[in-house]
């Protein structure tokens, strides 16, 4: 399955495939608790099988030549001067992470890099996390390195921070360098503290729908949302001094406090991240069981909450959601990843899949005029090297 790359490997950069080595690193799907991870929160992430494939081969100067298997052109960098090279179009997350792995005082050489990118762009699946650790798994190895996954992950998300210019969570690169098969990964974001939360999913399979509408949630309604929750925990602190984030109430304690939140908007906001919060910790409850039912209610609960409290959702999603919500043998539906476009995820029973892409499919473009793209994926591994 990876001849195709090693041909283009050796046509773009020479030599045989004897020191070619490849690595993966998978996409993820947030299965509940979104717009948490920066309020101090549980989230409860699997690692998808898309996946982004890179073929690697050292270098022995300080050049970075990358490929990517959509485009016609071969970047060139410097090793020691990455910070000039911030604004390419395409590279720049791969970039990032060589920057930031030297930011942390690890010592590469150059390296020759196809590749090819599974997980679909702008669909909210974490494409860019993906591409970060499947780079920092391969400057690791060709250079000889023993760095934890986690602290992998940390090193991607730093890049994003750092070189990119994006303040995104922890979340995406952990799932994709933590990924295990048939789990889910319940993930503490004040900690990292994680455990593995068995998907007992039986006859039910994962459908993630594309809408095809290009997230657009821009850095400032980001940002707006993100001062929305600081100033509710400002107002919360007035009557509980010591709170650290708003996930750190429980839903009890919020109800008890609400009115000291004095924007209307900021209560709305405060609400769904501790209710949010709330449902992750019991969705590890009952996925531990085995009770996919319930699961399913969390999940309806959790997309109203974003579509009317935290109001993230957009028409698109919600029309998928509710077609989802009409088929047979559909547990639960709900929006995923940040909002404004992107994707939902459905479980679904493996017999009604069909018919349930199909059906969802007609009624999304027949309201909507855009086709949507359907993934059935399976709960697979993060990221590591192929040998």
């Amino acid at each position: 399955m990876y001849e195709h790359l090693i041909e283009k490997f050796i046509r773009t950069y020479g030599g045989s495939e004897d020191d070619i080595r490849i690595f993966e690193s998978p996409g993820r799907v947030n299965l509940i608790g979104e717009h948490i991870d920066y309020n101090g929160g549980y989230v409860l992430p699997a690692a998808l099988s898309m996946k982004t494939t890179v073929l690697a081969r050292k270098r022995h100067d300080k050049f970075i030549r990358m490929l990517a298997t959509d485009l016609d052109y071969v970047i060139q960098a410097e090793m020691d001067r990455l910070e000039y090279f911030k604004d390419y179009k395409w590279g720049n997350y791969q970039l990032g992470v060589a920057w930031q792995m030297q930011q942390f005082g690890y010592k590469l050489s150059g390296c020759e890099m196809i590749f090819e990118d599974k997980v679909p762009l702008g669909s909210g699946l974490s494409s860019s996390a993906a591409i970060e650790v499947a780079t920092a798994i391969a400057l690791t190895a060709l250079n000889d390195l023993e760095i934890p996954m986690t602290e992998l992950a940390i090193i991607g998300q730093k890049a994003e921070h750092n070189y990119v210019g994006v303040n995104c969570g922890i979340m995406d690169q952990f799932a994709s360098a933590m990924g295990k098969k048939d789990n889910a990964i319940m993930l503490d974001c004040k900690t990292l503290e994680y455990r593995y939360i068995p998907l007992q999913s039986k006859e039910y399979k994962i459908v993630i729908g594309n809408t095809r509408k290009k997230r657009s949630l821009g850095e400032s309604a980001y940002n707006q949302r993100r001062n929305e929750c600081e100033q509710a925990l400002m107002d919360i602190r007035t009557v509980i001094p010591g709170i650290e984030w708003l996930c750190d109430l429980t839903p009890k304690q919020l109800d008890k406090n609400i009115n000291v939140i004095r924007d209307e908007t900021c209560r709305k906001r405060a609400v769904h991240v501790v209710y949010e919060n709330n449902r992750v910790l019991k969705s590890a409850d009952v996925l531990t069981s085995g009770d996919l039912d319930e699961f399913g209610k969390l999940m309806i609960e959790s997309h109203e909450s974003l579509r009317d409290l935290y109001e993230v959702s957009c028409r698109e999603l919600d029309i998928m959601v509710e077609a989802a919500l009409e088929q047979k043998g559909v547990l639960g539906s709900r929006m995923t990843g940040a909002g404004f476009g992107g994707c939902t995820v459905s479980f679904v029973k493996e017999s009604e899949i069909e018919s349930f892409m199909k059906n969802v499919g007609k009624i999304y473009t027949e309201k909507t005029g855009i086709t949507p793209e359907f993934y059935v994926s399976e709960i697979s591994n993060g990221g590591r090297e192929i040998t």
